[in-house]
């Protein structure tokens, strides 16, 4: 018995970790689950870092993006140094040990794949069928 009113407890915790119940109710529309831990740090982008060691491994560590609008996030801003962190090439977080500032490194650009300002390059070889353009009437 005691064990089972620990675990809705810590899940009742989780709950009240990630902002309650309407919080709650829109992480596990959003992204099917509703995850909590410890919060590692943040980067530029607004994405939050979090850690639960209680989760399997390999999935203790995840991120929480900042949505544009109710469901809409964008998944490919996550900085290489957190990137790092995240798939387990590091196990100190950049808050507590900061990688080398570089001088080639870029910033962030919006991946626009999908979209209409997608880069779409033209042509410069002829096309192997020519269009047929009817003969106008006398």
């Amino acid at each position: 018995m005691s064990y089972f009113l620990n675990s809705i407890r810590k899940e009742l915790n989780g709950i009240k970790s990630v902002g309650g119940w309407k919080a709650a109710w829109y992480l596990l529309l959003r992204e099917c689950y509703v995850r909590y831990g410890s919060l590692v740090g943040t980067d530029k982008y607004g994405n939050k870092y979090y850690e639960n060691n209680s989760f399997f491994f390999s999935r203790h560590r995840y991120v929480h993006y900042p949505y544009v609008d109710r469901f809409t996030y964008d998944a490919s801003q996550v900085p290489s140094e957190w990137h790092r962190w995240l798939h387990y090439i590091t196990d100190d977080p950049p808050t507590k040990v900061p990688p080398p500032q570089r001088k080639f490194t870029l910033s962030h650009k919006d991946n626009k794949t999908g979209t209409k300002m997608e880069y779409v390059p033209f042509s410069t070889t002829r096309p192997k069928i020519e269009e047929w353009v009817p003969p106008k009437g006398n």
